[in-house]
């Protein structure tokens, strides 16, 4: 199968994915499309690559946190289905993908399932985990596994739970796919053992989670939760141990978001205080009815979400990418331009050696130079301009490959959110066609701009058709729903 081939049956295979689960997006496909043909230009991309493989189309929901804070607990209550092992101790390495399926299944699929498959956020992910571990992308199957469920709750999303992990302790490779589950989650829940509130307990975990989000322009999607405060309640100092938690935050650097305090009902200590109880119970109940609402939308979200990357990445291409290739492009430019200088230099002093080598002097050669041969021309003159214009030309091109390999080497082939390709797009500007001087990337003119330009205009577009689908300001949907009945029974 060629490239193109297999990038046509991705998008065909989300095209189908889109028109049986969330067909409200299905117009947004050819502004993506379009935003391909403008990266493919710039080199940023390949050209049988789009990014609409390079975004997760289902809604995710991840399930972060310490060793044994309740996080599988959780879930199955959420999901009404004993699916995840549960324990005090670490019960589970690996992460779990959990999404709908034609039958519940307990039994893990490997992690393979998840690296082949372009419709799963762990879409290649083990060249990822080789990276920054050589020899672990091969053991996919010790870091991932997919479970399926036939309930009502799975439908048109994917659940992540992942082991506890403490950063200290952890391997580079999971501290990758943490990193890669916050970046493509639509909602991260990040939980906390209340038997442990201590700061120095939370605080390996709170400086790769917390510290890593409190400049995200979407921090609003992680959750903090502090699980099994029904432990707190002997002492009832259930506010003490809050603020402990959220003093541990802040000192990670967050310095307000949305806090929560649950426990499970099944596994809950006996309160014996019908006081204390039903003040515990009110503020479990009020947290977990909240979290399961957040959950509920993330569908609307991931819409949003989905929509909102486009015009992301159009600040990103404009205010980011295209200066990074300016600035790489002049560093280049720069050094090549020396790089002439000094090899025309040697090339003279060369000449100059040979000169005094043939001895005769400098007047002699002048003069052996400007000989003219039986056409009248000065033959001498124009053998010698080629061959030190070869030799030069020849320098140069190695020179321009040398600079160009040493600056690419600086510039990352997986920038910004959708991995986009500086390195290849700076090569791209210095094949040997391409004039050094060029201040302008390949690719990028008057034409891309009035297609940038389209395609933030059409982005405006679909948020509005969203919009049309979750509001309405007007009142007109409630107008006509008031008005069918009256205009039927006319």
């Amino acid at each position: 199968m060629t490239p193109r081939q297999a990038l046509q049956q991705r998008l065909a295979a989300l095209d189908a994915h889109l028109r049986a689960e969330n067909p409200n997006l299905l117009p947004v496909l050819p502004t993506f499309r379009a935003f391909d043909r403008i990266l493919s230009g710039l080199g940023l991309i390949d050209r049988h690559e789009s990014l609409t493989t390079r975004i997760p189309w289902w809604p995710m929901v991840a399930v972060l946190g310490t060793f044994s804070a309740g996080k599988s607990t959780f879930l199955n209550g959420y999901l009404g289905e004993v699916l995840q092992n549960t324990g005090n101790q670490a019960v589970d390495d690996k992460f779990t993908v959990i999404c709908h399926g034609p039958e519940t299944r307990k039994e893990a699929l490997p992690g393979t399932a998840l690296n082949a498959d372009p419709r799963f956020p762990f879409y290649r992910i083990a060249d990822e985990i080789e990276k920054v571990a050589a020899g672990e992308g091969k053991r996919i199957d010790n870091y991932l596994q997919l479970k399926t469920l036939a309930g009502t709750r799975t439908k048109g999303k994917i659940f992540i739970d992942s082991p506890g992990f403490d950063a200290d302790d952890q391997r580079r490779s999971v501290l990758r796919l943490v990193d890669h589950i916050v970046e493509l989650s639509d909602l991260v829940l990040v939980f906390f053992d209340a038997r442990h509130p201590e700061p120095g307990a939370m605080q390996d975990t709170l400086r790769h989670l917390v510290a890593k989000t409190v400049n995200r322009a979407d921090a609003r999607k992680v959750c903090y939760i502090l699980n099994q405060v029904d432990t707190t309640a002997k002492e009832d100092n259930l506010e003490a141990v809050f603020g402990a938690w959220q003093r541990a935050i802040a000192q990670a650097g967050l310095v307000s978001g949305r806090f929560y305090a649950i426990y499970d009902q099944r596994s809950a200590v006996d309160i014996e205080d019908d006081g204390r109880r039903a003040r515990y119970q009110a503020r479990r109940d009020h947290d977990l009815a909240e979290l399961q609402t957040r959950i509920n939308e993330v569908e609307v979200a991931r819409a949003y979400r989905i929509i909102g990357s486009i015009d992301s990445l159009t600040k990103e291409v404009e205010g980011e990418v295209l200066p990074k290739l300016r600035e790489a492009m002049a560093a280049w430019r720069r050094r090549v331009l020396i790089g002439d200088a000094v090899w025309g230099v040697l090339l003279l002093a060369l000449l100059g050696a040979v000169v005094q080598t043939l001895g005769g002097g400098f007047g002699a050669f002048l003069g052996w130079l400007s000989e003219s041969g039986d056409s009248g021309l000065p033959l001498h003159l124009i053998g010698t301009a080629l061959l030190l214009g070869g030799l030069f030309l020849a320098g140069h091109f190695k020179l321009r490959q040398f600079f160009a390999r040493r600056i690419a080497a600086t510039l990352s082939d997986r920038f910004g959110d959708v991995d986009l390709n500086l390195r290849q797009a700076f090569l791209r500007n210095t094949r040997f066609f391409r004039s050094i001087f060029a201040s302008r990337p390949a690719g990028w003119g008057g034409r891309a701009r009035k297609a940038i330009f389209a395609i933030r205009e059409a982005t405006a577009v679909h948020v509005q058709r969203i919009n049309d689908l979750y509001t309405d300001p007007a009142g007109r949907r409630a107008r006509e729903a008031a008005a069918g009945p009256a205009a039927a029974a006319e």
